[in-house]
């Protein structure tokens, strides 16, 4: 199966924003981010190995507008591959249209080496941990 007739989709439903430390009642970027990379994973997942997962690399978000609206939706649509790097577009809508759009790329990794190197930094955390 081919990722690149596909398209990954991901929904989430807002409930009231509450502001908090000065933030203004609208959807936040990083809940933006989530949603983007929900839509992403889903899309790219059939295609792993049994013991393989996927890292996000990098992405370049644009907000393109607020939102309060009630249910959100990104859709990913493959952009290709250059060895373990997968490319992605994912645009996000709310009722009123679109809201922000992102190129994506995440790795193609193996689940029990990703574990054992999180594990190994975690054993290292130096000064800079410390408050």
């Amino acid at each position: 199966m081919s990722l690149k007739s596909r398209t990954g989709e991901a929904t989430l439903r807002l409930y009231p924003c509450h502001t908090a430390d000065g933030f203004p009642a609208v959807l936040a970027r990083s809940r933006l981010i989530e949603l983007m990379e929900l839509a992403a994973v889903r899309l790219m997942k059939p295609n792993l190995g049994e013991s393989e997962s996927s890292v996000s690399i990098e992405m370049r978000v644009t907000h393109v507008a607020p939102t309060a609206g009630s249910t959100l939706r990104a859709v990913a649509a493959y952009a290709g591959v250059t060895g373990r790097l997968h490319r992605f577009t994912i645009n996000v809508f709310d009722e009123s249209g679109l809201i922000g759009s992102a190129e994506h790329t995440r790795a193609a990794v193996a689940e029990r080496r990703l574990l054992g190197v999180a594990r190994r930094r975690a054993g290292k955390a130096g000064a800079l941990m410390t408050a």
